[in-house]
């Protein structure tokens, strides 16, 4: 047998053909096991096919009883489990129950065979295969030492400070345990449960020994030490040395916050740069742990500012702890640095920078939350400027010191994100200083205007998107601050408003800025004039419902702009609507005034529906007219509202008629529908005032014509207003009768029939969803 491959080769080619011929005789097996119990359980004949057909010894089926819910090695370890907890328990009751019923010489001889044999056992499982067993049995002799401690400690020393034993005790199992795994390396539970118990030792006895919080902190420290260098071997050392490490800084931390003076503050500033090192030292020899360098840069913060801090108010305390902590920032130009030492010395000064900003901030907010007391009594000039007990000039240095690191990073580091987040600060702590350092009120509004001008610059000219919302964001708060500051003089209103009003408005006509930015600066300019003006009018003594008439030059003014308002002309138009909305609320208290203020707002409407673009604001002057007449007419006590409606309705529909003849396009909405309305709405109203019969017979008949109409010629408009009408006269009609029968029902009956009807409904659900469709699809066709 000749081939032109050498032996080798050949034999590892011969190898893998034959694995992948086993590979798919298995799952061809399998295939025909599960092919064979699915014909089995329809009840069909096996066709005889496959092995036994051609006369070849077929497989053994395999048995299609219920399936194994536990592997193997599944159940091998829960056995084992289950096996070492009862030797444990069973250790534990030798050992607290059945100790005192034998002599010492017995105590010690069982002991030390059965530890001796449990932890010389596991050697012999391993040479025979058997690790699982071998685990097990290292586990419970692990337990027994620890008996065997506990043992010695009952008998031999029980005078002894069982703290101090303790840590002794931990000490040498430790040691005991690291050599155990040592000499069997194929045990996983030794090393680390070694490992476990090295963290006893230094913290029991620093308790047993009475040291106090800072040598407990320092026992924790030395001994997270001590697991950092073991975690670069054993990795399993690195979270125990994290935890205790951060345990010890939080004791350091708590004491050096509690410190009365800065010659009690030196201890803990020893323990937490202890820590500070340490965490350095790790990320140094480490590099994906960098954020113990973040943890320790944090700890060197309080540490060295926390000697300064009992001899400072809580706000300089806060300066002191950014002055120490944002110069941590500068690592991110050190470049002899590793990378996870800079990285986790840029993110402790980025942490400290916040938190100090968060908490000078929180000391700026009640300053600032104070302007609202001037709402308690408008324009009455006894809101003080600043308050003497107030936290002083230290927030406002904390947010600009927060504000001009955040910034330098932005510049070094070429990222936007630092300089987006140094606006909030620079405005909060610009916005805050002039209140906080007790400026005459005139000062504080210049500044203030100065620093929301600015912040609204910035917006207008910021290219990046989130600086722009930043600054924008600020701009709109510092305008609502001084705005509100300003009602506490009608000089003031008027001076703040007014320049407020203007800037808005010359940001609204800056064309460089995005959108976005104009269209919240036309919004604000239009909600600024219309306030001024309301300011204005509250300076004289007209009455309330007369100040309408100034208000409504604002929707007269954008309405007259219209196409020169550019790109900000639909949010202007819709804030000059809310203005209209005002006036017509500020109108409501007197008939005459509204009717005047309806009629002006319709007239309007009418002027800016006159442009193609705004067509549809025909509708609505159309309804201004219609309600200043309806007002003006109830004004003046007239009862039959169709003396004055009909002669307007019957015009409107001949002008219609022919707009229909005119252009067989035109909705009937167009054509009929502001005639119909003009009569029908204003009877509609009389009807339900009224309690004769006549005129709800009339209107009602009225409605039925138009609705007979509407469904012989297919016009929608008569239709839907002609069947509304004339379903509200029903029901108008029908109600006193409806309460009088509901009054002598019992109580039991509606929610009966309710039910009832809801069944109805659900039992039918589809066919009444299909009927409204075909009813919305028969009135869409309609004109």
């Amino acid at each position: 047998m000749n081939s032109p491959l050498p032996p080798a080769e050949e034999l590892a080619l011969i190898d893998r053909e034959l694995a992948q011929l086993d590979a798919r005789r298995l799952y061809l097996l399998a295939r025909r096991d599960w092919l064979l119990r699915l014909l089995q359980q329809s009840g069909a004949a096996v066709a005889p096919w496959g092995p036994a057909a051609s006369g070849s010894p077929a497989p053994p089926a395999r048995s299609a009883g219920p399936a194994k819910e536990a592997s193997a090695p599944g159940a091998q370890n829960v056995l084992l489990t289950l096996g070492a907890v009862l030797l444990a328990v069973a250790a534990l009751a030798f050992t607290l129950v059945s100790w005192g019923s034998m002599g010492i010489a017995g105590r010690s001889a069982v002991l030390a065979v059965v530890t001796a044999a449990a932890l010389a056992a596991p050697a012999v499982l391993l040479r025979r295969g058997l690790r699982s067993t071998a685990e097990s049995v290292a586990a419970v002799g692990l337990l027994l030492t620890v008996l065997d401690a506990y043992a010695l400690y009952a008998v031999g020393m029980p005078d002894a400070d069982g703290t101090g034993y303790a840590a002794g005790a931990a000490a040498v199992l430790a040691a005991v345990w690291a050599g155990y795994g040592s000499a069997l390396r194929t045990l996983r539970i030794p090393l680390p449960a070694a490992v476990v118990a090295a963290q006893l030792p230094l913290p029991l006895a620093a308790v047993a020994w009475q040291a106090g919080p800072l040598g407990l902190g320092w026992a924790l420290l030395l001994t997270a030490a001590l697991d950092a260098a073991l975690a670069l071997r054993v990795r399993a050392a690195a979270v125990p040395a994290a935890l205790l490490g951060s345990a010890a800084l939080l004791v350091g931390a708590v004491q050096s916050w509690s410190a009365g003076s800065a010659a009690q503050a030196l201890a803990p500033a020893a323990l937490l740069l202890a820590g500070a090192a340490l965490g350095a030292a790790a990320a140094w020899r480490e590099p994906r742990v960098w954020g113990a360098a973040l943890v320790g840069g944090v700890a060197a913060v309080v540490a060295v500012a926390g000697v300064a801090r009992p001899e400072l108010s809580p706000g300089w305390a806060v300066v002191a702890h950014l002055l120490v902590g944002l110069p941590l920032l500068a690592a991110v130009r050190v470049p002899a640095l590793p990378e996870a030492v800079r990285r986790g010395a840029v993110a402790a000064g980025a942490v400290v920078g916040a938190l100090g900003a968060l908490a000078a901030g929180a000391a700026v907010a009640p300053v600032l939350a104070a302007r609202l007391r001037v709402l308690e009594e408008v324009w009455a000039a006894t809101t003080p400027a600043a308050d003497p007990y107030g936290p002083g000039a230290s927030p406002a240095v904390g947010l600009l010191l927060t504000a001009a690191a955040a910034w330098w990073l932005s510049r070094v580091s070429a990222r936007p994100e630092p300089g987006v987040l140094s606006v909030v600060p620079a405005w909060a702590g610009l916005f805050s200083a002039p209140v906080l350092l007790g400026f005459p009120v005139a000062a504080v509004f210049a500044v203030q205007l100065a620093v929301t001008g600015a912040a609204g610059a910035l917006a207008l000219r910021s290219s990046g998107r989130g600086a722009g919302i930043a600054a924008a964001g600020c701009a709109l708060a510092g305008a609502v601050n001084v705005s509100l500051g300003a009602l506490d003089g009608r000089t003031a209103t008027l001076a703040v408003w007014g320049l407020l009003g203007a800037a808005c408005a010359a940001g609204a006509a800056y064309g460089a800025a995005a959108r976005w930015v104009r269209s919240g600066a036309a919004v604000c300019a239009v909600g600024y004039a219309t306030g001024l003006l309301v300011a204005a009018a509250a300076v004289t003594d007209l009455a309330v419902v007369w100040w309408a008439l100034p208000v409504l030059a604002v929707p007269a003014l954008v309405a007259a702009l219209g196409p020169r308002l550019g790109a900000v002309r639909l949010p202007a138009e819709i804030a000059a609507a809310v203005s209209g909305v005002l006036a017509l609320a500020l109108s409501a208290g007197r008939p005459g005034t509204l009717a005047l203020v309806l009629a002006l707002s319709g007239v309007l409407c009418a002027g800016a529906a006159v442009r193609p673009e705004r067509r549809v604001l025909g509708w609505a002057a159309g309804a201004l007219f219609a309600a200043a007449t309806w007002v003006r007419l109830a004004e003046a006590g007239i009862t039959a509202p169709e003396a004055y409606t009909l002669p307007v309705t019957v015009p409107a529909l001949a002008v219609g008629f022919l707009r229909r003849r005119r252009d067989a396009r035109a909705s009937s909405w167009t054509a009929y529908g502001p005639g119909l309305a003009a009569t029908l709405l204003p009877s509609l109203l009389a009807a339900w005032g009224d309690a004769g019969w006549v005129r709800p017979l009339v209107l009602g008949v009225a409605a039925l014509a138009v609705t007979l109409a509407g469904g012989r010629w297919r016009m929608q408009a008569p239709l839907l207003l002609g069947g509304a009408v004339l379903a509200a006269v029903a029901v108008h009609e029908l109600a006193p009768y409806v309460v009088q029968v509901a009054g002598a029902l019992p109580r039991w009956v509606p929610p009966a029939l309710a039910g009832v009807l809801l069944l109805a409904v659900g039992a039918t659900y589809e066919k009444r969803l299909r009927d409204a469709r075909r009813l919305r699809s028969a009135i869409g066709r309609l004109r």
